[in-house]
């Protein structure tokens, strides 16, 4: 069998899409083994070829990028147009997955795509008027054409089945893994006093102005450090001086923040899932999270749950996290360990070869 995978989004600074892109890609190599071709490919901006590059590094795939110039008005047109057929760039192929907002017409073999979350759905006011725009054509293309639709937990399959109407036997959930460098075993990050951490990029849906709101509440018990990139919408109450803003970090300095926080806050207003969770329990950090339903399956029974629209409520989760920090890191760790990359390559193959 040969499975292309579209791996565009890798052409940007990775943050959960991309990781999952990256992560699920590692997992269905290596299942399929000898056994099966996996072909990655990405019709991608000018730049995008050395940066996709990198993010693949130690994947043993082939790659087929296509620089172009303005990739993003041509890979819209290529979508919405529907020529020509994936084949006429990639050669034969018995499954195609595409990964993001685009959807490259095929015509023959299984068709399937990943849905993280339905956020500009449900939530369009959180997402800028293009992301929406792009994202819905996506769903609807993926509800009218897709075999099989891949999603990262079983509240996004039940959300894509009842708002989407697609049938549960199109719908797998492929819950997403860990990166070999998160755990508790390494360097921890010294901020000069323990601190609480929050990663994420800067939009409303991650809700940090309420995590600024809460932290103040602590008068001064605990240090604040938000790392993520910039993306948009309201920056008020994040400028701060007392707070350590880091901006985009790398893979290693995440995996170092998480190790030395004294708390991991997770106050997103809605997730697919909310991967972040687990990467800092499983590098041995206490969680305070949203109590949106969402997140759930992140969390387990192994996270101290609050209204994330209550910063006091929020302040006095970051209060009991560290009073029992060693209960939440013990249920943390047992928590992550069921999260592997190579589950979600399996649970992939398995679905492309009853579909074959």
């Amino acid at each position: 069998m040969r499975i292309a995978v579209d791996v565009s989004p890798l052409s940007h600074r990775r943050t959960g899409i991309g990781n999952y892109i990256r992560g699920s890609l590692a997992g269905l190599v290596a299942a399929a083994g000898a056994s099966h071709e996996v072909v990655a490919f990405a019709p991608t901006s000018l730049a995008g070829p050395p940066r996709i590059r990198t993010a693949l590094d130690g994947i043993a795939v082939r790659q087929l990028l296509w620089p172009l110039p303005a990739s993003h008005a041509v890979r819209t047109a290529w979508s919405r147009l529907g020529h020509p057929c994936a084949e006429r760039l990639l050669g034969r192929f018995d499954a195609l997955q595409f990964t993001d907002w685009m959807y490259p017409p095929q015509r023959a073999g299984v068709r399937s795509t990943v849905i993280h979350d339905l956020v500009p759905l449900h939530y369009p006011e959180l997402v800028t008027p293009r992301t929406r725009s792009m994202h819905t054509r996506k769903y609807e293309n993926a509800a009218r054409t897709c075999d099989v639709i891949f999603t990262n937990s079983r509240y996004t399959a039940a959300d894509v089945s009842a708002t989407l109407g697609v049938a549960a036997d199109r719908i797998v959930v492929a819950p997403p893994g860990l990166a070999p460098g998160l755990t508790a075993d390494g360097p921890a990050a010294d901020r000069g006093r323990p601190y609480v951490l929050g990663i994420g990029t800067l939009e409303p849906r991650k809700n940090l102005r309420r995590l600024v709101e809460a932290w103040r509440l602590l008068d001064g018990e605990l240090a604040l450090v938000l790392a993520g990139g910039a993306g948009w919408g309201e920056r008020e109450g994040l400028d701060d001086p007392g707070i350590q803003r880091l901006g985009y970090v790398t893979d290693d300095e995440v995996a170092r923040l998480y190790r030395g926080a004294a708390v991991y806050v997770y106050p997103s207003l809605f997730e697919g899932f909310g991967m972040p969770i687990v990467e800092a329990m499983a590098c041995g950090a206490p969680v305070v999270a949203s109590a949106h339903p969402s997140l759930d399956e992140a969390c387990g029974d192994a996270a101290v749950r609050v209204d994330p629209l209550d910063a006091e409520a929020i302040a006095a989760g970051i209060r009991d996290a560290v009073e029992r920090r060693e209960e939440l890191v013990r249920l943390g760790l047992a928590h992550a360990a069921a999260f592997a990359w190579r589950t979600t390559g399996e649970i992939m193959l398995r679905a492309y070869e009853e579909r074959t």
